[in-house]
């Protein structure tokens, strides 16, 4: 018999690393391809016109013009704007929760005729792109009269089928002893909802939230298509109506609204990322 093969030790280790060093190269190419557009939006909202403007491009303001901001502020109907957006989101947010979390909970505890079928459906609503049922929801919302309001926003954005997809897959993934032990207790279907499911599934219900909130604030084909004026139109709205038709458009203060239009869904995001990600990865992994 010949000897066994040997390997010496470096032999395995070589292509991890190489494996490693290339992660790491598609990890820094994939930030720089986030963090140079956003550095370029910061940097474009203190210039100048001119400065916006000049050949060669120049990659620091040169006067810097902070009056970008006040602008936008003062002369735009941002604030009108931002009031609408807080107003749609919020209430896009309670609605969307409060659907998705019932529906969820009904699809994983509850038992009646028809319920996978439910499920199935509430799954292709998933498949359904939104711009797919424009036509007929502008068909109804204006033959309702609700054009150029909040109703005519709100409603048809209202019914999402993604909370009840991802709340009642984590809810399935809970203790079964735990929700026995509670109906033995004679906790009714609320309760049992309240100060048992929700506390155990608050990093989920966090992630959803955060989903909900950074998808409707950035709301942007069906609230101008519905509105005609700034009465009930949001910040994405806003900030086409902020570039000039006339000559060229003075990108300077459309960058700054674009700023301080996406500046809350940061704060929010790096406030509640660490949640979100154990939100989304519960269950995942079953010890």
């Amino acid at each position: 018999m010949g000897e066994p093969v040997r390997h010496s030790p470096g032999s395995s280790s070589t292509p991890n690393l190489a494996l490693r060093v290339f992660g790491y190269i598609v990890l820094a190419v994939a930030v720089l391809l986030i963090l140079v557009p956003l550095y370029f939006i910061v940097v474009t909202s203190f210039k100048t016109f001119q400065d916006v403007y000049s050949d060669p491009i120049t990659f620091w303001p040169d006067p810097v013009a902070p009056e970008n901001y006040s602008y936008v502020w003062q002369s735009s109907g941002f604030a009108q704007y931002l009031r609408n957006s807080v107003i749609i989101t919020l209430v896009l947010t309670v609605v969307e929760v409060i659907l998705g979390v019932m529906s969820a909970y009904a699809f994983a505890f509850l038992r009646f005729p028809g319920r996978d079928l439910l499920f199935l459906l509430v799954i292709a609503a998933l498949m359904v792109p939104n711009e797919i049922t424009i036509i007929s929801n502008y068909a109804l919302v204006a033959s309702l009269g609700w054009r150029d309001s909040y109703l005519g926003v709100i409603v048809p954005l209202a019914g999402v089928a993604f909370g009840a997809f991802l709340m009642r897959n984590h809810f399935q993934s809970l203790p079964r002893e735990i929700l026995e032990a509670s109906k033995m207790d004679g906790a009714n279907f609320f309760t049992t909802m309240f100060r048992v499911v929700l506390p155990l599934s608050w990093p989920t219900l966090s992630a959803f939230v955060l989903i909900t909130v950074v998808t409707e604030w950035n709301q942007y084909l069906w609230p101008f298509l519905i509105t005609d004026t700034p009465r009930a139109a949001t910040l994405p709205v806003g900030l086409t109506r902020l570039q000039d038709a006339e000559g060229l458009t003075n990108w300077a203060p459309v960058m700054a609204g674009t700023v301080l239009t996406t500046l809350p869904m940061i704060i929010i995001f790096l406030v509640l990322q660490r949640q979100m990600i154990k939100g989304l990865t519960a269950g995942a992994v079953k010890g």
